[in-house]
């Protein structure tokens, strides 16, 4: 696969921005997870689907310099990214470029596993989850945080052109063989590969104008609403439009984005 088509929103530069953004949003929702799942000193963690590995650094300062952080990505440039990351700060990070159905992990090699939207782009979820759990020891934790309803993505007030492209975009989504709302399946899933779900989290933002969250879905919008003409589903003229109406909600004073329900659920191996 070519590296322009690795990601829906790609991994340039522009790319590697917004999901820095992305990450400030979310980074306390990932801590708290990964202290209910009790990742500590010492372990060796999987960070399935790094990307440049924002998560994957925390992760090894986190179990220090006796445990080490496995961070899997298929975008070449996103680990090379996160190599820089790991020389520059001296982390015992193994960055791995590799496709999920391709990873090879040791049996019982692993204490723990985190994903933050790595299962919504995949068809075969539970195939690569028990993958994973064949790699854990026993005890080991699963945190895995994952839309549990996209559609729930919605501004106030309504704009009409906006409304129509958020829209769009779930339905290229839906289009796809992958599962976007895969979080609300997990608690099914989990137990089948010999997983036991300790812990459930729902996890949602609203942003504001006023607030950092709004950089979020903006960066989301500004970036995929272009594609969407290109794969056909709006045309030049409603990713303008949508756009606009984008800018002028910001202007308006109590205006608000709904982001997508998101679900938090760990796991252990029985």
């Amino acid at each position: 696969m070519e590296e322009a088509q690795t990601y829906i929103l790609g991994t340039d530069t522009e790319e590697l921005f917004r999901l820095g953004v992305q990450h400030q949003v979310w980074a306390e929702e990932a801590q708290h997870g990964w202290r209910l799942a009790n990742f500590k000193t010492g372990q060796t963690l999987l960070d399935l689907g790094c990307g440049p590995g924002y998560c994957t650094k925390e992760l090894a300062f986190l179990v220090g310099s006796k445990g080490k952080v496995i961070g899997i990505d298929k975008s070449l440039k996103f680990i090379s990214f996160l190599n820089e990351i790991a020389s520059k700060y001296n982390l015992n990070i193994e960055a791995v470029n590799t496709d999920f159905d391709a990873m090879q992990l040791e049996p019982d090699s692993l204490d723990g596993m985190y994903c933050r939207w790595a299962l919504a782009w995949i068809p075969n979820p539970k195939e690569v989850l028990q993958k994973i759990a064949e790699a854990l020891k026993p005890g080991g934790k699963m945190v895995i945080q994952e839309y549990y309803d996209w559609s729930l993505l919605q501004t106030e007030p309504k704009k009409e052109a906006l409304s129509k492209a958020i829209a769009m975009a779930l339905k290229s989504f839906k289009d796809t063989d992958n599962e976007m709302d895969i979080g609300r399946h997990l608690p099914t899933i989990l137990p089948e590969i010999g997983m036991r779900v300790t812990s459930y989290r729902p996890m949602t933002k609203i942003a504001t104008p006023y607030n950092g969250i709004w950089q979020w879905p903006k960066t989301f919008f500004q970036s995929y609403f272009p594609r969407l003409e290109t794969q056909k589903y709006l045309t030049r003229e409603e990713v303008k439009a949508a756009l606009i109406e984008l800018e002028d909600l910001e202007k308006i004073d109590g205006a608000s984005i709904c982001t997508c329900l998101m679900i938090e659920v760990i796991a252990e191996k029985m």
